[in-house]
């Protein structure tokens, strides 16, 4: 794979935040796209982090209703039916968003693929208990498992009959996430 394609085909996995894929190209020493995207991330600067995490939209916040989500952004909320809060449900997590971004100076950040609607707001209340420092190491980690599965939704980068395994096929090993039973997603495949 170019540089070029590489950059393209795995920049938006980090929202709004291409310099990860950049970094990454420019090792050139990893084994894995996951952990090499990851470690990127892990070595940033606390600055880079912070910036990383406030790229995140909130959740049930302005952007979505703006509708000015990103594309993968818009479809993980509304996986958790985010999308369609009532009034009450909406004021609460805006209230709450309000109160995290003024405790810790950034958008909260879940994965919200592995959680629902309750859930989400559990965590969100659970979560303004933290101190910052747990916060900003808490929202790198959500942001791993939503590049995880952000990466395991692209085509297999090896459309031909001699591809891998469509658990190698972007090259991610299920170990790095317990607990994640989802499969690589290849076009005519089951995510199941």
């Amino acid at each position: 794979m170019g540089d070029a394609t590489f950059v393209a085909r795995y920049r938006d996995l980090f929202e709004y935040s291409p310099w990860a894929a950049e970094r990454a190209l420019r090792r050139r020493r990893f084994d894995n796209v996951y952990r090499g995207l990851m470690q990127v991330v892990y070595d940033a600067s606390p600055e880079d982090q912070v910036a990383l995490i406030r790229a995140h939209p909130e959740l049930a916040g302005n952007a979505a209703i703006d509708r000015t989500l990103t594309e993968a952004s818009a479809a993980e909320q509304a996986s958790a039916v985010l999308d369609r809060l009532g009034e009450s449900q909406f004021k609460r997590f805006h209230a709450l968003n309000q109160a995290y971004r003024h405790r810790f100076g950034f958008s909260f950040v879940l994965c919200v693929l592995l959680h629902d609607k309750a859930g989400s707001l559990t965590a969100l209340e659970q979560r303004l208990e933290a101190s910052r420092s747990a916060e900003i190491t808490t929202a790198i980690a959500e942001i791993g498992k939503i590049v995880h599965l952000r990466l395991e939704a692209l085509p297999c980068a090896w459309p031909n009959s001699n591809a891998p395994s469509p658990a190698t096929c972007n090259a991610w090993t299920r170990a790095a996430m317990p607990g994640c039973n989802r499969a690589c997603i290849r076009p005519g495949t089951s995510t199941t």
